[in-house]
């Protein structure tokens, strides 16, 4: 046994050696980048969707046939969401059909000044010292840009570099970030806006085809602005720095790639079809990045056990992480080592696509209920609100003071094309700072997360079509 150690030992030295040099070449590359603040918004509570609101909205949309309202209602039952979720006022109102390039501009200009004000404000940063600003709404774009709107709302420079993302899903903050910090490359001393949020009415869906139905039990109003800088000076006021990030792109596959596609239904109503192939997609996506990210963030003894055991079974090394392991199907039939990443990782931030996607994701990484709770809670209270939300999972943790000094977050990100991105930050001091959560965290979690739902429509589980009515 000790001579096929030693063999094992020797045969992954090099191996090894190549991973070191590599990450010492890209740690001397990177700039670096910490996070100083960032505000998640809280919509008022006029425009919470709870049982009541929903039982209007779905009664009154004359499309849905029988098997389409069953097929809605039982979507919205089993989603994981609460009442407390979001949406427009004038979907509430029942104008979603009528709603205008104004209603779209007016609600995002809503939360734009909500959260950067606080943000501002917070910091002490005037917006004349931004260099950098990074805005990214996929499902809505206008002319001048949203960023053009800010940008004259708070009167900064006529130097700032100037990024409007569109048609990157609900992975575009961390590609912001990515962006930011590739430009801190190029200058010291910066600071960075980087502002996430998503186009809700003008893109809620009214018809009848099931497969863009779902977007409406999912997607909620939301948003978030992040204050990014790479001066070392300011190290002792960051919340967290960047350790690692990686973005995969599967674009090239045409199964992926039209997993998840913005497109007009048959009656010519526009809204956003998810394809029965996107479990796959996210699954290699998940996979692929995982296999990059890994080498970065775990430690030396984690990869050095994974490449012995594997040669030990007698198997080529497989890739990282497993994944036949990862979201969405497949066999869990192969017998070979898992990367453990919690040996690397403290927390994970988890994009709340959905129970499922939770589900999957946790179940690929071997992860708890405890390591699960943020992203749950968050889907219940908060919806998904798209690029935003991985940033209401970690306000979660903050808020019940989970993050200390030196602690670890994977924040792992997916959206449409098809992409996954994921990143690694340290926490750079105990964090216990007041945030979107403060008026309901002591709520959670509840000992019984009753879906009202459930409650409400409960009668939906009744397979015969004749005992319903709209009256």
């Amino acid at each position: 046994m000790e001579l096929l150690m030693m063999a094992a030992l020797v045969l992954a030295i090099p191996l090894i050696m190549s991973c070191l040099v590599k990450l010492v070449n890209q740690w001397k590359k990177q700039s670096s980048c910490y996070i100083l603040h960032y505000e998640c918004f809280k919509p008022s509570d006029d425009r919470k969707f709870d049982t009541e609101i929903a039982d209007k909205y779905i009664m009154r949309n004359k499309n849905l046939g029988i098997h389409e309202l069953k097929f809605l209602l039982r979507s919205i039952v089993n989603c994981g969401i609460g009442e407390e979720t979001y949406i427009p006022k004038k979907v509430i109102l029942g104008g979603e059909e009528s709603l205008s390039l104004l209603d779209g501009i007016s609600e995002l200009d809503e939360f734009f000044y909500d959260t950067l004000d606080k943000l501002f404000h917070q910091t002490g940063v005037s917006p004349s010292e931004i260099d950098i600003l990074v805005v990214n709404v996929s499902m809505f774009s206008t002319e001048p840009s949203l960023a053009a709107r800010i940008i004259n709302r708070y009167k900064m420079r006529e130097d700032i570099k100037v990024f409007n993302l569109s048609g990157m899903g609900c992975s575009a903050s961390l590609i912001s970030i990515d962006i930011v910090q590739n430009v801190f490359k190029s200058y010291k001393k910066a600071f960075a806006v980087v502002v996430a949020s998503e186009s809700i009415g003008p893109n809620w869906y009214s018809g009848n085809d099931k497969s863009m139905m779902l977007v409406n039990c999912l997607f909620r109003c939301g948003g978030c602005s992040i204050l990014l800088t790479n001066n070392p000076t300011l190290r002792h006021r960051a919340m967290f720095r960047l350790k690692g990030l990686v973005r995969t792109h599967l674009g090239a596959s045409d199964e992926a790639h039209e997993c998840a596609v913005q497109k007009e239904d048959e009656q010519g109503l526009r809204g956003f079809h998810l394809s029965r192939n996107l479990p796959r997609a996210a699954t290699r996506a998940l996979s692929e990045n995982l296999r990059e990210l890994a080498p970065k963030i775990l430690p030396l003894k984690e990869l050095l056990r994974y490449i012995i055991v594997s040669w030990l079974i007698r198997q080529p090394s497989p890739p990282l992480p497993d994944s036949s392991k990862s979201t969405g199907g497949g066999g869990n039939n192969r017998t070979g080592p898992t990367v453990r990443f919690k040996t690397g990782v403290d927390h994970f931030c988890l994009h709340t696509g959905g129970k499922a996607v939770i589900n999957s994701v946790g179940k690929s990484l071997e992860l708890t209920e405890y390591d699960l709770e943020p992203a749950r809670m968050t889907l219940h209270r908060f919806g998904n609100t798209s690029a935003s939300s991985p940033w209401y999972v970690l306000g979660y943790m903050e808020a019940k003071r989970r993050l200390k000094k030196g602690d670890k977050v994977l924040m792992i990100t997916f959206g449409a094309g098809f992409k996954c991105s994921s990143c690694l930050w340290e926490v750079m001091r105990d964090l216990k700072d007041d945030n979107v959560w403060r008026d309901c965290i002591d709520r959670y979690p509840p000992k019984d997360l009753v879906n009202p739902f459930m409650e409400k429509f409960s009668w939906v589980m009744d397979e015969n079509p004749e005992n319903f009515s709209r009256d």
